[in-house]
């Protein structure tokens, strides 16, 4: 196969745009991202919690133990926050809560029926975590990342514990 010098060069220039193309799609093919899991934590990795608010209470670290302070008089839940082994379990719970990611949008959301604002360590601001009724349970709305979970009764009950679940409310 006789080819000038011209038609070599063409040749090459081809050749190299694909495998150009080539390695750029399998580059893309191979980072692509992972679908996210069905189920994630809902705080971030090795968060630690400073503060953990409700309207009724808030509960702060004060060295090694916990302070709860109650923002409502008369609120029901002074006998619960008494007990440090109470706090030291919410705070647990909220540390290791693992939730299924709902595919329900933010927006369609209606009004929340609680509220906890959490103080990590490191960040600047709180994380904000709006509990909404839902047809199979509670929706928790995290505010930061626009994350909707999908909660059961009972996880419910051990985030929001100063909350009076109604059973009209879990239907």
């Amino acid at each position: 196969m006789q080819l000038s010098r011209k038609a070599w060069n063409n040749v090459l220039i081809f050749s190299m745009l694909l495998m150009i193309f080539f390695f750029n799609g399998l580059h893309k093919k191979l980072n692509s991202v992972p679908e996210q899991p069905s189920i994630q934590t809902v705080l971030p990795t090795q968060s630690f919690i400073l503060a953990l608010s409700f309207p009724e209470q808030k509960i702060e670290r004060i060295g090694t133990a916990w302070r709860s302070t109650l923002l409502i008089e008369g609120s029901t839940s002074s006998e619960w926050s008494a007990n440090q082994e109470n706090i030291v379990k919410l705070i647990n719970d909220w540390q290791s809560a693992e939730l299924s990611v709902s595919d329900a949008s933010p927006a369609k959301l209606a009004q929340p029926i609680t509220v906890a604002t959490l103080w990590l360590a490191g960040e600047q601001l709180p994380w904000l975590y709006q509990l909404y009724s839902a047809p199979q349970g509670y929706y928790l709305l995290d505010k930061s990342t626009q994350r909707v979970f999908l909660v059961d009764v009972n996880k419910a009950q051990q985030l929001f514990v100063n909350f009076e679940f109604l059973p009209s409310e879990s239907k």
